[in-house]
């Protein structure tokens, strides 16, 4: 039996730490998200970045509403580890993390790069390692140290932003809107409603980092979540389009196309002269480098979860004196790493995995926010998404999915070698028991003459087995009918590997047991043999305290108990009960 696994007291962010750490990777999308707008769009490129925008306002209710109602770490994930089983929550699992994986190598190297423009003979490839394995160590000090390097960045990078856009702003004050009109006037390939869908799909990789807040809830202090994804919303629907309509304002769009690399620098050149130019370069080599820390964090959030959940190796969860899993953040680097060495620093098959694990991320959620809606229909929750808002958003990301498709055919190919091999890992976690009857048998076919040799290992693998069936899972019941109880045995039957059930009752002082409950345990028990049921009932009232008292005496991990959703009425929020599962 695991050990119990206790996370340390953390100081928890407030709203600009918080921000600042997904609002690197979200804001950073300026550099490059305009020029390759402009790329697909033309000169309505600054409207396909508002419809972004207004898509980006409806998923702030869909990540308010799932966040809000289950406010644990792991984002897509924990919507839908609560709303459905572990094998369709490990797949938005598998999906992020290549996401934060492509976010974080393409980031580091795109800002070597532009040190590279500022510094002669500056070895890319190394430096990208370098400034991998740096965010790598500022992510082992803790989430404070890492916070406090986030806002520096934040804080600098939107001061850049706003002196570029009032030089443009002088500029065209200045010199008219001649070049504006005239890009306007430019004939456009296909059709304007084409232009817009093109524009559309290639503008929605500019809001990557939205998912990030949720990836890390649980460090951040009560109500800041709901904020953290206003400011980012805010920070897209200004700075985005404004920035492509200064570029569209100021430069003509071949001399846009031809800078697309480095546009915001270009135009900082034409704005404002060579100092302005110098401190966009520098900026973006910070935010993009903030955008690493990001998916550092994140990642280090969502595989905390997926760890506690037994889906990933248990070594995972040691913590250093900081209360950080180090080994987490140390084999995300690894596999950032390995994939810069593979690929011999040229990244431009990344984009295939990013785009299309990011956007089907953004579409998971939305399904999970469904699934919320009808299965956990009576949780508490601050705030509800409309029905026709949430289906429009799940529509439109699908639709960016479907537009990246048709502009870059060769995504998917790249996307499915990086994603079959991570999904394999995780296939083989889930269903590592049945891995290890499998291996029993080929053994016990192939070495039946070596019979005593055989029988040891037989009984070694029995062993590895029982330890594994042998975890105990707590169920908390109070009047359940027999058709409930039944769900939840259906449940751990079809998600837990275990031979052994604690059902509790809590019951207040002169408060007696239902009748019936004791009998339907009887019907169960003969129902389900090979699992040992154990009724208890006790005195006292459940919440926080009792969960945390039986957590320490029965030494078992809290997400190791279930209980069924509660309503309106129940005393407690789901975050207080420190991470107990719901199951019905």
């Amino acid at each position: 039996m695991p050990k119990t696994t206790i996370k340390p007291i953390v100081k928890q962010l407030k709203e600009l730490p918080a921000t600042a750490i997904c609002g690197n990777d979200i804001s950073s999308s300026c550099l490059y998200v305009s020029s390759l707008t402009i790329l697909y769009a033309g000169q309505y490129a600054w409207i396909s970045l508002l419809i972004v925008a207004l898509v980006l306002y409806l998923f702030r209710k869909i990540y308010g509403e799932v966040v809000g109602a289950i406010p644990l770490n792991g984002g897509a994930y924990n919507a839908l580890l609560n709303t459905t089983s572990k094998s369709v929550a490990s797949l938005a699992a598998t999906l992020t993390i290549l996401s934060y994986m492509a976010t974080a190598v393409i980031s580091a190297s795109e800002a070597m790069q532009y040190a590279h423009g500022l510094l002669d003979n500056w070895p890319v490839m190394i430096t990208t390692i370098i400034l991998l394995f740096l965010f790598m160590s500022v992510t082992i000090m803790g989430i404070g140290e890492s916070s406090r390097v986030a806002v520096v960045i934040f804080v600098f990078h939107l001061s850049s932003l706003i002196i570029l856009s009032l030089f443009c702003g002088w500029f065209i004050v200045n010199n008219g809107l001649g070049i504006f009109n005239k890009n306007l006037s430019l004939p456009v390939q296909g059709s304007v409603t084409n232009a817009l869908f093109f524009g559309f799909s290639a503008a929605m990789l500019g809001i990557s980092g939205f998912e990030s807040s949720a990836n890390f809830v649980e460090e951040q202090q009560r109500g800041v979540f709901r904020k953290t994804l206003r400011n980012m919303w805010v920070i897209v629907s200004v700075f985005n389009p404004l920035m492509a309509f200064l570029a569209l304002a100021i430069l003509p769009i071949p001399e846009v196309k031809l800078h697309q690399e480095a546009l915001l620098s270009h135009l900082g050149l034409k704005a404002g002269g060579s100092w302005l130019s110098f401190l966009i370069s520098i900026d973006a080599a910070l935010v993009l480098s903030g955008a690493v820390l990001t998916s550092f964090i994140g990642v280090s959030g969502l595989t905390e979860r997926m760890t506690l959940d037994r889906i990933l190796p248990s070594f995972l969860l040691k913590r250093n004196k900081k209360g950080s899993t180090y080994l987490i953040a140390f084999s995300f680097f690894l596999l950032c790493t390995s994939v810069m060495l593979i690929t011999k620093g040229r990244l431009e098959a990344l984009a295939g995995v990013y785009t299309i694990a990011f956007l089907s991320v953004m579409v998971l959620f939305g399904i999970g926010n469904i699934l919320l809606k009808i299965r956990r229909k009576n949780l508490p929750r601050p705030e509800r998404s409309n029905w026709i808002a949430l289906l429009l958003a799940i529509g439109m990301v699908i639709l960016a999915l479907i537009g990246n498709a048709i502009m870059n055919p060769a995504y998917l190919n790249v996307f499915i070698e990086y994603f079959i091999p991570t999904m394999l890992i995780v296939v083989i976690m889930l269903n590592r028991v049945f891995i290890l009857k499998l291996i029993l048998n080929i053994i016990l076919y192939f070495f039946r003459p070596l019979e005593r040799s055989v029988r040891r290992l037989h009984a070694g693998i029995l062993r590895i087995i029982n330890k594994i069936n042998e975890q105990e899972f707590v169920y908390f019941t109070k009047d359940d009918d027999v058709a409930t109880l039944n769900k939840v045995m259906l449940y751990i039957k079809r998600n837990e590997h275990t031979r052994r059930l604690k059902i509790v009752a809590v019951l207040k002082e002169d408060e007696e047991i239902s009748k019936t409950l004791l009998s339907d345990i009887e019907v169960l028990d003969r129902e389900y043999p090979d699992v040992k049921l154990e009724f208890i009932q006790m005195e006292g009232e459940f919440g926080p305290k009792l969960i945390k008292k039986l957590s320490k005496q029965w030494n078992l991990p809290i997400n190791f108990m279930f209980i069924a959703s509660p309503g309106d009425h129940f005393p407690y929020r789901i975050e207080e009960l420190g991470g107990v599962r719901l199951i019905i």
